[in-house]
């Protein structure tokens, strides 16, 4: 397979908004903020902003990031708000909701209220003054800790850290015995480029078993022929180095595979070549791994350095 090529591109040398979408196009899925603020005068506003995450957990931080208006540089109601009252929820939209969210981040004039715009119930906070999207499955309540700028032309962004002081979440989506939404149930949403959105559905949920609760043996450690397949990928790979070194078969264990139905078949019909026989092995074994059966695979990887003929 030939190498992939690459455009190299210095942001300086392209209009920020062309970089810009070059940013949100790559830099994706991105969640969604749909931030609640009020004015000094108690006007509220609602918007919707992808540039958004969380940053710690003690304290329990968020931030996300208004830019300024491209044609004129001027600020956003949502961060005039803030530095008047330097409070704001932050609510998380699932995809139920998500036509409202979109129809919220028109720029109508100040002082409109978009939960009225966008048919959304204001639901009283309990520590802060803004109130928080009543639909929504998940609200932070959050102080206003800094204001950060990040620049001061067109479409600088300024960065808003607010901690976290309560937080709201739809019992329905709660996991059963432990903190947290069930994954399973939340319909997430998060931002793309243009008009697309993602959506967060069950069919497209996968586990990655997280290397901090074992010590893999890593890629340096493959046998050279595994690591250099042509057949495996790099996801493949990685499930195979995530392996701790005790949990490696033993060659009776590898002997062992040979009696697998599957594994049988494929020795019996390709007896007579070798390099068909080890190849085969090999596709038998990336199935494995697909289907999260990892020492199966590792067993029959192995076999394939060395078939039986």
């Amino acid at each position: 397979m030939p190498a992939p090529t690459y455009r190299t591109i210095d942001p300086a040398g392209l209009p920020p908004s062309d970089f810009y979408q070059f940013l949100i196009s790559a830099v994706a899925p991105r969640p969604i903020a749909f931030v609640s603020t009020v004015s000094a005068a108690g006007a509220v506003n609602l918007s919707p902003y992808s540039f958004f995450n969380v940053m710690s957990s003690n304290p329990p931080i968020l931030v996300f990031s208004p830019t300024s208006r491209g044609a004129d540089n001027s600020e956003k109601d949502t961060l005039r708000n803030v530095r008047e009252v330097p409070e704001v929820v932050i609510n998380i939209c699932d995809y139920p909701l998500v036509e409202q969210l979109s129809l919220a981040s028109a720029e109508y004039p100040a002082g409109v209220n978009e939960f009225t715009k966008a048919g959304l119930t204001e639901a009283a906070s309990t520590r802060v003054r803004p109130p928080r999207v009543a639909e929504c499955p998940a609200a932070f309540e959050c102080v206003v800790e800094q204001l950060i700028a990040l620049g001061d032309g067109p479409g600088h962004g300024t960065l808003v850290v607010c901690r976290v002081v309560q937080g709201h979440f739809r019992e329905a989506l709660l996991l059963d015995g432990r903190p947290g939404l069930d994954p399973r149930k939340f319909e997430a949403v998060s931002r793309l480029n243009g008009d697309w959105y993602s959506r967060l559905s069950p069919e497209s949920l996968f586990p990655v078993v997280r290397p901090n609760r074992r010590l893999g043996i890593g890629f340096d450690e493959l046998p050279e022929p595994i690591r250099h397949s042509n057949v495996l990928t790099g996801n493949h790979l990685a499930r195979l180095a995530n392996t701790e070194r005790d949990a490696l078969p033993t060659p009776a264990q590898v002997a062992e595979i040979k009696q697998e139905p599957m594994v049988a078949y494929l020795l019996n019909k390709h007896r007579t070549a070798p390099a068909e026989q080890a190849h085969q092995l090999t596709l038998l074994g990336r199935q494995w791994l697909e289907e999260g059966k990892v020492a199966e695979a590792w067993r029959v990887l192995l076999l394939a350095l060395a078939p039986s003929t």
